[in-house]
């Protein structure tokens, strides 16, 4: 069975269910067309430790690879600094520690980006 390629902005909502699976905090998932020629969508996430990140970045990436033979472009950072990219090319996932997240500030950075999804 062949598999439909999936839209940016299916791709970009799968990853924010997947991430509230497991528990991922303060999920936003911000629409970056409009203000950035380098993605479509960034989703940004918090866990409460370095094993709840840890636990999330898996996530997404097993099921993607699992359901719709997607694989990241490529990931940086690690779980155990607080923070990881997954870059899924027209969508992009920033995971973070709290204070990761209050320090690099995406949301501030590129505030003039619409918020699609917010998750408490």
């Amino acid at each position: 069975m062949e598999v439909r390629p999936l839209e940016p902005i299916e791709l970009a909502r799968i990853i924010v269910d997947l991430a509230s699976d497991k528990k991922g905090e303060n999920v936003v998932l911000m629409d970056m067309r409009q203000v950035s020629p380098i993605t479509d969508f960034f989703i940004i996430v918090s866990g409460t430790s370095d094993r709840q990140l840890k636990a999330i970045i898996e996530h997404i990436a097993e099921e993607l690879k699992k359901t719709h033979n997607i694989r990241p472009w490529r990931t940086e950072g690690a779980a155990s600094g607080g923070w990881v990219l997954i870059d899924y090319g027209d969508v992009v996932v920033h995971a973070f520690l709290p204070e990761k997240r209050g320090y690099y500030d995406l949301e501030g950075l590129w505030r003039e980006a619409p918020v699609m999804v917010r998750i408490q």
